[in-house]
């Protein structure tokens, strides 16, 4: 235990020779900043034949804006995503998750990119992404295809990527919820590195008063980061009284399936989901108001 496995190493130079070599060997896994997988293959959970190492190519490392959305490579660094001023001015919850990400050291390794693949259930960068409705580009011999981020986790440790299939970009669309109230929360029980027992992200949209547009996402709370769908339809449409919210939100409990683990009971992730959303949409149907009068 703790000790890696045998495996054959191939540092690629170009994303032509990952998806070459990832079409031509077989049990394989992909390398980037490798703050999972290394620890993973010490534990014994992946041993795998190949280790492709992407980590060295700079193509796809960059943060672009489109006026409409912003591409994310995959191998851009939580740690530049929190850095850069665009992404905290176009796509705030993102640099909001993002802080809450370990620690210094981990976020300057670890990859946007590694950490949607990894598909853990805790993913950080989820809920936020999930909000933003992001759209993830993936390619392989076979061409390119993109995946929204809600078809993308299909459970623990389980991706829609097919074999052959490497996630290249993320593409986060902000139109829409420029003058939308956006709030976050990662609860945990220490600060730093610790994975989250629940975490949220919330975007209410208000127009003329109603709530026009509510996005709600959760991670650590189900067998991969989910919507709160159930929430969202019970507000859409409505004025956002304290009444609405206390009632929408103990809705959470039809979008979630929580688990006991050594972080935390289900009963008390049930409970702290109810919660952390109830709270979230209170402070984003406050930024909301502000913000129609910016």
């Amino acid at each position: 235990m703790y000790r890696l496995p045998e495996y054959e190493y191939h540092r690629v130079s170009s994303l032509e020779e990952a998806i070459e070599l990832l079409a031509k060997l077989k049990d394989v896994r992909v390398l980037a900043g490798g703050t999972d997988l290394i620890v993973d293959m010490k534990t014994g959970r992946y041993k795998p034949s190949h280790i492709i190492d992407i980590s060295g190519l700079r193509e796809l490392d960059y943060i672009r804006d489109s006026g409409e959305a912003l591409y994310i490579g995959a191998l851009t660094t939580i740690q530049e995503i929190l850095d850069s001023p665009i992404v905290a001015i176009k796509v705030p919850l993102l640099s909001m998750a993002a802080r809450e990400f370990a620690y210094w050291q981990v976020r300057n390794v670890a990859t946007i990119g590694g950490n949607l693949c990894n598909a853990s259930p805790a993913a950080d960068m989820a809920p936020p992404l999930l909000v933003y409705d992001a759209v993830l580009r993936a390619v392989s011999l076979r061409g390119e295809r993109f995946i929204p981020i809600s078809e993308f986790f299909l459970g623990p440790r389980q991706t829609a990527l097919s074999p052959g299939e490497l996630l290249t970009e993320v593409i986060v669309p902000y139109k829409g919820l420029e003058k939308a109230g956006l709030a976050y929360a990662k609860v945990r029980r220490r600060l730093g590195h610790d994975m989250s027992i629940v975490a949220s992200a919330v975007a209410v949209k208000l127009e003329d008063g109603v709530i026009s547009d509510v996005r709600i996402a959760l991670n650590s709370v189900a067998p991969t980061p989910v919507r709160a769908y159930t929430v969202e339809s019970a507000m859409r449409g409505e004025k956002p009284t304290y009444d609405l919210i206390e009632r929408a939100s103990e809705l959470v409990a039809k979008d979630v399936a929580p688990i006991t683990d050594v972080r935390a009971p289900a009963e008390y992730r049930l409970y702290m989901s109810r919660l952390v959303v109830r709270e979230l949409l209170l402070e984003a149907v406050k930024k909301a108001y502000r913000g129609r009068f910016e």
